[in-house]
């Protein structure tokens, strides 16, 4: 670890060199291990240590943006002066007002040192006990256990000094026979709050239960989705238009229709990276103080995020959402999360006459933004449900479905929440979801 002093000094000595008008500069500096297992025997283990700076010089409306990797002093400087020279020759950018100004930044706890220190032996043993349990029902066990930490540091002219030490530990496993696969997942700060025996006993449950697969026909069918399912679907909503750029540019769903109706009075959907559930995480890229955002209440649109490019465009403030310039994309929210209900999966199940369960999403991709159409396949766990039980594994499935028209038909609500790929989100039962084939 460079240290809080370390990482705003180097960036204080980029700022000196970067003769302009305003200049920001970025630091990252971190370690990633990753054990990667199949046929419930490890094939890789990796390590990797690396920093990036990156400066951004603004020379009026000129803006120009270099980086680097070496963080000695005279590397440091080296980039500020190709920064400037990149802004001194680039054509104006009409929209750019101007770099944030410092506001406070309230603690948040994203840093754990069990995630930190969790080195090859510990790895090593949690690949062990998956496989054990994989191997005690004939399946073999694959995934992979990461662990990053990261220093990130965040400095400009306008006086703006944010700094923070994060981690995150993620463990993905699939379960396989010859004929059937289990998902199951787990991600957090903190690496000692991981259960991974229970991991891979719901990926192997589930491989158990999917042998002998049968097909059915494709067509509209009542359906639950399991979290992971259910944070894929609310990624490619967020991807579809929940940032400011896209609003700006009329490619996003929430484009003429804030303050209406587009799901379901039980769905809430907002972003907040200070909750501590999700990879908490204090400021955006641009240092300024992530917010809670509502982008959805209750089934009425309420709006995008923000970052200081896009709020200058229509006089309003960041809401804390930039990303690393330069950034095309524009801002987007990356700690998303759906309220939560009052049911079980059992409960939904015994309520469901036939219907689908799938665990999770494969292969997702947007057919068209603005009616929020989305394909993908079903994978690892895809079970035909009868008369209130699940009834048989089918094979899997593709769908077409518009994923706001998914969230005006939502039945019921889990009342437990979980942090998955994208999103802390419970399941769902929709009335209505499209498998095409």
């Amino acid at each position: 670890m460079l240290g809080e002093a370390k990482c705003l000094e180097l960036l204080a000595a980029a700022l000196d060199e970067c003769d302009c008008d305003q200049s920001e500069a970025i630091l990252v500096a971190q370690n990633s291990a990753l054990t990667r297992f199949a046929d419930s025997a490890i094939h890789q283990n990796v390590a990797e240590t690396d920093a990036m700076i990156s400066v951004r010089a603004v020379l009026g409306k000129k803006i120009g943006v270099a980086g680097g990797n070496q963080l000695d002093e005279g590397s440091v400087r080296e980039v500020s002066q190709r920064a400037f020279e990149l802004a001194r020759v680039s054509a104006d950018d009409a929209h750019f007002v101007s770099l944030p100004g410092p506001k406070p930044i309230p603690p948040v706890q994203s840093f754990a040192q069990a995630t930190a220190d969790c080195g090859p032996d510990e790895r090593a043993q949690v690949a062990h006990a998956i496989a054990a349990v994989a191997e005690k029902q004939g399946c073999r066990a694959s995934g992979s256990l990461a662990a990053e930490s990261a220093e990130i540091a965040v400095a400009n002219s306008l006086g703006v000094r944010a700094y923070t030490p994060v981690t995150e530990a993620t463990l993905i496993t699939v379960v396989a026979d010859d004929d059937s696969s289990g998902y199951a997942e787990w991600r957090g700060t903190n690496v000692a709050d991981m259960d991974a025996a229970h991991v891979a006993e719901v990926a192997t449950r589930k491989c158990v239960d999917g042998r002998g697969a049968e097909a059915i026909e494709p067509g509209e069918y009542a359906v639950i989705l399991e979290p992971p399912a259910v944070g894929d679907m609310l990624f490619m909503l967020a991807y579809m238009g929940m940032g400011a750029l896209a609003f700006q540019e009329g490619r996003s769903f929430m484009c003429d229709r804030i303050g209406e109706k587009i799901a379901g009075d039980n769905i809430t959907v907002w972003d907040d990276a200070t909750d501590p559930r999700q990879l908490a995480w204090a400021f955006d890229w641009e240092g300024v103080p992530r917010q809670k955002v509502t982008i959805i209440e209750n089934g009425v649109a309420r709006g995008p995020v923000y970052d200081s490019y896009t709020a200058h465009k229509e006089g309003k403030e960041s809401t804390g959402h930039a990303f690393p310039a330069p950034n095309t994309f524009g801002p987007a929210p990356t700690r998303l999360f759906l309220g939560t209900g009052d049911s079980s999966v059992e409960e939904m199940i015994a309520s469901t006459d036939r219907g689908i369960l799938v665990t999770r999403f494969h292969y997702t991709n947007i057919v068209h933004e603005k009616h929020t159409i989305f394909t993908g396949m079903t994978r690892d766990g895809t079970f035909l449900i009868e008369n209130g039980k699940v009834s048989k594994p089918v094979k899997n499935l593709r769908f077409t479905q518009s994923i706001l028209e998914a969230l005006s038909d939502v039945e019921m609500i889990g009342r437990e929440g979980h942090l998955v790929e994208y999103a802390w989100v419970p399941a769902l039962k929709i009335g209505k979801f499209a498998f095409t084939s």
